[in-house]
């Protein structure tokens, strides 16, 4: 493959490039840029941040699992990139300095990327910009209190890059090369397969990048629906759901760092099927629709008829994922994920419930759990115990009896079988107790 982009303002042009070569591996042992560290390799610590700027914006991203084709018409800097002429340092370098935010100094220059774009976009909320990279020494204090003074500082000119774009694919050119190669890996944010590679050593033999798609990164909102195509990133998904449903936007912040966000895609999370991806569970509670296409035929179907058994999806051969749409809806969506590690976890248990109540009766029911089977998976039973009924505590305990009828989860090394189903039921009457007014929430301690 053949990929354009910049690298501190000046283009490079790579010719027939391997397409699972990684920006960090080609960084340290073709350009000598060994500021960008190798820590995780698998886009958990930071270490290896680098800034992108596309037609999107800037961005952080994991150089770790970032391909080199997915850099084609991208502006890129590295750590090396952030300080400006003749050795002048940026703001967040001299925030840094003045307030010991550095230690051993082996992640400090994913730090320094990942603050330096935020600076450029503005974002202060440095606790969450500053999540997805990881240090063993110094306590965040010193380096959360770099940013904050950094703040006002104006952005230096010479970290104003803009991104040329690459040529575009269209929907119908990916449809037919998709149904000629079948048997391509598709790559959107390669949050999923960057790992296939740098961990299994995985080596494909033929290859699709899609976010030269530009229709597959498009959001849609029609007079009923809000559509995302599958090439939106998790970041601008988390925006659009702010304040229509803020407790699954809770969740999509919760469950990726902002590198993380940057690269994932909707589309991706829920075509590789993962019966423990946080996306379908709270996407089928709001009654999702998932949009297919196979050469010039296309279906819609209900999200949750996707999932079949694991590893399984009802996906023809040569068929992809365009989109999924979410009904316009008043916002009744509870989202709660259970995890070991509060943040950037992955999910034991999470629970999406959209329940309607009228007059003290439930008119609708939606509920869905990820971790609770081998797919996505709605608990109808307890739905159907729910809906028509009062809603009480009893009613509720009623039906978190019938989450047995739903579930047989497996017991592995995240949760027991009886401790997913317990606690499956306790999300239950927490969503009762929190429209009841009783705390709930662990994180609102009182004394």
């Amino acid at each position: 493959m053949d990929v354009t982009f910049l690298l501190h303002g000046e283009s490079v042009e790579l010719r027939d490039v391997s397409p699972t070569v990684t920006l960090l591996d080609w960084l340290r042992e073709e350009r000598g840029l060994t500021g960008t560290k190798e820590g995780c390799n698998e886009g958990d610590c930071g270490a290896c941040t680098v800034m992108v700027t596309d037609a999107h914006g800037s961005k952080g991203l994991n150089a770790c699992i970032l391909f080199l084709p997915q850099l084609d018409g991208c502006a890129v800097r590295t750590v090396e990139g952030i300080s400006g002429p003749n050795g002048a340092l940026h703001p967040v370098q001299e925030a840094m300095v003045e307030h010991h935010g550095s230690q051993c100094g082996f992640c400090t220059p994913g730090f320094v990327v990942q603050m330096a774009m935020a600076h450029r976009n503005g974002d202060r909320a440095h606790d969450d910009a500053l999540a997805g990279n990881l240090c063993r020494c110094t306590g965040y204090a010193p380096i959360v209190r770099a940013a904050e003074a950094a703040a006002d500082a104006p952005v230096p000119d010479w970290v104003a890059d803009t991104a040329a774009g690459a040529e575009p694919m269209s929907l119908d050119d990916l449809a037919d090369a998709y149904e000629a190669r079948p048997n391509a890996t598709l790559i959107a944010g390669a949050t999923d397969v960057g790992l296939w590679v740098t961990k299994n050593m995985f080596d494909p033999d033929d290859v699709i990048f899609l976010n030269r798609c530009r229709e597959l990164q498009e959001i849609d909102t029609t007079g009923d629906a809000i559509r995302f195509g599958a090439g939106v990133t998790m970041d601008r998904v988390l925006d659009a759901m702010r304040d229509m449903h803020p407790s699954y936007a809770e969740m999509i912040r919760r469950y990726g760092s902002a590198q993380v966000r940057a690269a994932a895609t909707i589309g991706g999370n829920i075509a590789n099927g993962s019966p423990i991806g946080d996306n379908p569970p709270a996407l089928i509670a709001l009654g999702a629709v998932l949009h297919l296409r196979k050469g010039t035929a296309t279906r819609d179907i209900p999200l949750e008829a996707f999932f079949l058994e694991y590893g399984k999806q009802d996906r023809a051969e040569g068929e992809f994922v365009t989109g999924v749409s979410i009904p316009k809806q008043d916002d009744h969506l509870k989202v709660y994920k259970l995890s070991k590690r509060f943040d950037q976890d992955i999910s034991a248990v999470c629970g999406a419930f959209n329940i309607r109540v009228i007059d003290g009766s439930v008119a609708a029911a939606r509920i869905a759990f990820g971790g609770m089977a081998g797919v996505p998976k709605r608990a109808e039973a307890v739905e159907n115990a729910l809906i028509g009924a009062a809603w009480t505590e009893e009613t509720v305990r009623g039906a978190m009896a019938q989450m047995r009828d739903d579930f047989s989860p497996l017991s592995d090394m995240r949760a027991s079988a009886d401790y997913r189903l317990t606690t499956a039921e306790n999300m239950l009457l927490r969503v009762w107790m929190e429209d009841a007014g009783v705390a709930s929430n662990v994180l609102e301690v009182s004394a």
